[in-house]
């Protein structure tokens, strides 16, 4: 069983398009399917946009 199974598969296209809003929000162009010639600063910058939107939607709704 690989770790990067969706329990959810109707999440799949949501988080896609949440990455994809992500990395054009840093200035990292990814296509659609494989973006294996990222580099780990580009990666690493649409992750870490991807959990501060996320941790500030949390906020939010604690309020």
């Amino acid at each position: 069983m690989s770790k990067n199974n969706v329990m959810v598969p109707e999440a799949k296209e949501a988080m896609e398009r949440f990455k994809m809003e992500a990395a054009s929000e840093v200035g990292v162009n990814l296509k659609q399917g494989y973006n294996g010639d990222l580099t780990s600063k580009q990666a690493g910058s649409v992750g870490g946009q991807m959990v501060k939107k996320m941790i500030e939607s949390y906020e939010k709704t604690m309020k």
